[in-house]
């Protein structure tokens, strides 16, 4: 800025409201100061201002899985909530484990972020509010319990009971349910599941598995080999549901017409056209725009006060799911409420 001020032949502190785009300087000043800028080939130094203001303007975005199209939809939340904010994220990812997570996080604390954005992370609450307590720290897909951190969670027993009683309407009685394992959000669809079904009567049948295409393909082959067949499979999420899906087929199964499938998360591949899964929507977008929000609200110092926010799903019925085969709905699988 000094060489700057000396070739214009302005004072520094001029120099420094123009770089600082302050509305004080007039329109002629700003103009002269610019253009000896370029002249002398001036870059501002952004390292150097964020150590001076002590923010970087970059806020550290963690996705558990970057195969899994649900964090992608998420993320668009985030980067378009973030750029309206004049703030960019800094992506990385902890690969579904725990250590991968560690390291990330360590990666952004490094890069001197200015907060936080994990989704779905599988770190222990107590690893999470440890860095909640270096730098804020919002987490979307589950709820942390502590003082100094967020969440964004969507209403995983919600999501569960409207597909349940989706599948019920429709006929269907022997559904089961494909575990999402260690996932985030995993445990209360699942509980979401069991508590539905049990409200109507019926046995939840569960199968182990996780927020993978392959568990849904693993899974699909155990019920094949079980038999009888479901009506209908509720999957995790989508990608478990595409997997069975492809099982099943491959199996020569008709679906819905033998069984109907669902999933959850209403990622793009369950709109595609030659698919058309039936799934939960839990608005990832908004997610990520309302981590942002919360977020920006702690780096400003506007809130100290841990928040939990819900995101209500809704149900989007496609060709996957159909009402269920004749003779179907007798007493199979159902028990006296």
């Amino acid at each position: 800025m000094e060489d700057v001020a000396r070739h214009v032949g302005v004072s520094r502190a001029l120099v420094s409201l123009v770089f600082n785009d302050s509305p004080k300087v007039s329109e002629e000043s700003r103009s002269r100061v610019l253009v000896g800028a370029s002249e002398l080939g001036y870059r501002r130094n952004d390292v150097a201002r964020r150590l001076a203001s002590r923010r970087t303007g970059t806020v550290g975005v963690l996705l558990n899985d970057l195969h899994n199209p649900f964090f992608a939809e998420t993320y668009v939340g985030i980067h378009a909530a973030a750029a309206e904010q004049g703030r960019r994220p800094l992506l990385t990812t902890g690969s579904r484990m725990i250590v991968g997570e560690q390291q990330a996080v360590e990666s952004m604390l490094e890069q001197r972020v200015d907060g936080m954005i994990l989704v779905s992370p599988r770190m222990s609450s107590r690893d999470l509010n440890s860095v909640a307590d270096i730098t804020p720290v919002v987490v979307v897909g589950r709820v942390v319990r502590g003082k100094s951190i967020d969440s964004v969670t969507n209403d995983e027993h919600h999501g569960a009971e409207l597909l349940v009683d989706h599948l019920f309407t429709l006929g269907h009685r022997r559904i089961v349910h494909i575990d999402g394992g260690s996932g985030a959000g995993a445990r209360a669809r699942r509980t979401g599941f069991e508590r539905a079904m049990a409200e109507r009567g019926l046995e939840p049948i569960v199968i182990a598995g996780d927020y993978t295409e392959m568990a849904g393909v693993n899974a699909a082959l155990e019920l094949l080999e079980r038999r009888p067949l479901p009506t209908a499979v509720f999957g995790a999420n989508d990608l478990v549901a595409v997997g069975a899906l492809g099982a099943f087929e491959d199996a020569g199964c008709r679906i819905p017409d033998d069984i109907s499938l669902a999933g959850y998360d209403n990622t793009y591949l369950a709109a595609l056209h030659h698919i058309g899964l039936t799934s939960i929507d839990q608005r990832s977008e908004e997610l990520g725009r309302k981590a942002i929000c919360l977020l920006l609200e702690r780096v400003s110092g506007e809130r100290t006060r841990s928040v939990v926010q819900t995101v209500t799903p809704t149900l989007v019925a496609r060709q996957t799911s159909g009402r269920a085969p004749r003779g179907s709905r007798r007493s199979q699988g159902t028990r006296r409420p």
